[in-house]
């Protein structure tokens, strides 16, 4: 059965766009106190004018775990103890073969995989003396299958999913939870650069509102939308040669897209 969230404090990184945006009005909406969390200050102000008092600001980067250290100190200051913290930035960047785009990679490990495991341990220690508190993670159903001109996002959102099944049992008899959300294509800024096909693309606001859900009821893993998730898992079965098929052309069209 679906828990209230109101009154309790969430901690949202990427929240000056996209799902994170979204996620915060929901939160908010649902009687959340939000700590805004993103590199990009200007955009975080416009959203906490938008929800009120009940929201406040904290720049950083996730990709500096002093920053986001310091970041959760202030929310913490401003609202009160942090109940839940949500681990949403992310970057996704197309992966080239000639040349390998090197800086790219590692900026979305950086951010995808560091960046969670900075924001979660802004929080964890507290949550852990109380024993009461979640973490979430936003995946992707990336993680569950290596694409062509994909390897890089794929491969980071796969370590995010790994961390959270063996942070998830870690934490079994401590009073914190773990959840993953893995959503599948969604209208964000990041997707905005897709020229193919984009399966079961929901609303950034949409997504919002099933995190909303798994987190209220307290999911582990949330795949969805449920066609794009069962897509995703039977295509580890596909043949190789079919699967180039199908995206093998996605290299030439990321170069053209980076200006390359």
């Amino acid at each position: 059965m679906a828990t209230s969230l109101a009154g309790q404090v969430a901690l949202i990184t990427g929240a000056s766009s996209g799902i994170g945006w979204e996620l915060a009005k929901a939160l908010a909406a649902d009687g959340c106190r939000v700590g805004l969390v993103a590199r990009r200050e200007e955009p975080l102000r416009a959203l906490a004018a938008e929800i009120g008092a009940a929201a406040h600001v904290a720049p950083a980067d996730v990709r500096d775990h002093a920053s986001v250290t310091a970041a959760a100190a202030s929310i913490r200051a401003a609202l009160g103890p942090i109940d839940l913290a949500v681990a949403n930035a992310g970057v996704g960047k197309p992966t080239l073969l000639d040349p390998v785009n090197v800086a790219d990679v590692d900026d979305m490990f950086r951010v995808n995989v560091m960046g969670m495991v900075h924001t979660f341990a802004a929080v964890l220690p507290e949550m852990l003396a109380r024993k009461s508190g979640r973490v979430v993670a936003v995946s992707s159903l990336a993680g569950y299958r290596g694409l062509p001109g994909e390897s890089a996002y794929c491969a980071s959102k796969a370590a995010v999913n790994s961390y959270m099944d063996g942070l998830r049992i870690h934490l079994r008899g401590t009073g914190v939870f773990a959840t993953t959300i893995c959503p599948g294509f969604v209208h964000t800024p990041m997707t905005a650069m897709n020229t193919f096909h984009m399966p079961g693309v929901m609303s950034a606001a949409a997504a919002a509102a099933r995190i909303v859900r798994a987190v209220k009821s307290g999911t582990k893993v949330a795949n969805f939308p449920w066609r794009v998730a069962i897509m995703t898992k039977l295509s580890r079965w596909l043949p190789d040669g079919l699967m180039n098929r199908v995206m093998g052309d996605y290299n030439e069209d990321a170069k053209k897209q980076m200006g390359q």
